[in-house]
């Protein structure tokens, strides 16, 4: 059987905030022209006004996505710093007000804030997706339902939204807090077939009450405009080479699943309630207090089970020649994601003296000076 191309695709929404009080602002029209106009194709407004989402090209490998993330991140941090702002890649701001953002005047923003209603008020998250070309829809499907169980370790590097409202939540990603109250979020749901996945979504299309499968928003599924499996857990990355990292390790799975298939084997399904709680362990805690590893039956040091990832895809990693960046996964397992990084700003500058808002204004702070590393 042919191979899937497992070519790489990443969105990555960012933030924009004041480059003098780290307030959130809200994008300028001649802003966006200007974006648009180097980037064509690859830069949109999302939907609050504060936000602009950018997307790759379709790359063949890392080394091209790299050399992508690096000329939009660089391009996005020029034009904006042109009017006095910055991006920041993090996927909740730390102390910005919802009730103080709009939504982006477009037909398509104005449906989704009449659909959601208040739930859509508090839509001040960034995310990242991650889409991996799986030609096949069989296969889509197939390597769906196994995929799913890693995807709160995705979760656990990623964690970028410890703070929302000027308060610290005890959660390393509160984004998933506001995300999972939309229609048709969380854990995708298990499908035998193809056919069965096109009719479930076609049911609900023909109730009026969708349009079309792009309003499904679960953590993990197969994309309503390209031949891909899209991963949409993980909370958006600060530092460019995390986002990559990240990539790697999806497009690698996707392999790994991949190759078991070949030779008639899968990776075990467990039911939805059990990776669920994984998923509840990486949202509150990133990998600080572990994950379940349901084979062995208890909770297993995060270090430990991404060593053992790394060993897994070890052959897809040569594959596909990102031996560094599952290697870098590992590293980052050890250190914690960006939320942890964030509260040691936060506590660092209470340390030496200076007010809650000056500390929270310092996270803004490393925040703009991470989105810059790698270029």
């Amino acid at each position: 059987m042919t191979a899937p191309s497992f070519t790489l695709g990443i969105e990555e929404e960012y933030l924009l905030v004041d480059q003098e009080t780290y307030d959130l602002a809200e994008a300028p029209d001649a802003l966006m022209d200007a974006c648009v106009a180097e980037l064509e194709g690859q830069v949109s407004p999302e939907f609050l006004q504060c936000q602009i989402e950018i997307g790759t090209n379709v790359c063949g490998s890392i080394a091209e996505a790299r050399a992508d993330l690096q000329h939009l991140r660089a391009t996005i941090a020029r034009v904006a710093g042109g009017f006095g702002l910055a991006p920041i890649a993090a996927s909740c701001h730390p102390f910005a007000d919802y009730r103080d953002q709009h939504h982006t005047k477009r037909e398509r923003y104005d449906a989704l804030s009449r659909d959601l209603a208040g739930v859509g008020r508090r839509m001040l998250i960034s995310g990242q997706h991650v889409h991996v070309g799986i030609d096949r829809p069989e296969v889509r499907i197939d390597l769906m339902s196994q995929f799913s169980y890693f995807l709160p370790h995705l979760l656990a590097l990623s964690a970028s939204s410890p703070f929302w409202n000027g308060m610290d939540t005890g959660l390393a990603s509160y984004r998933l807090t506001i995300f999972d109250n939309l229609p048709r979020t969380g854990l995708p749901p298990r499908f035998s077939s193809w056919g069965e996945y096109e009719r479930s979504v076609q049911m609900i299309v023909d109730t009026g009450a969708i349009e079309d499968s792009s309003k499904i928003w679960w953590d993990l599924r197969p994309s309503a405009n390209f031949p891909t499996l899209e991963s949409r857990i993980c909370d958006v990355s600060p530092r460019l080479e995390d986002t990559l990292t990240i990539a790697a390790l999806t497009q690698a799975l996707m392999r790994m699943l991949w190759r078991l298939r070949q030779k008639n084997q899968r990776w075990r399904i467990y039911d939805r309630f059990l990776i669920g709680e994984n998923r509840w362990r990486a949202q509150r805690y990133g990998g600080a207090e572990g994950l379940i590893d349901f084979g062995a039956g208890g909770v297993t040091p995060f270090v430990d089970l991404m060593q053992e990832m790394q060993e897994l895809l070890a052959e897809d990693a040569a594959f596909f020649g990102t031996e560094t960046e599952i290697a870098r996964a590992v590293e980052m397992a050890r250190a914690g994601p960006s939320a942890a990084r964030q509260r040691m700003v936060y506590q660092t500058a209470l340390a030496e003296g200076k007010s809650n808002q000056d500390a929270l204004r310092d996270i803004v702070k490393s925040l703009i000076a991470e989105f810059s590393e790698g270029f």
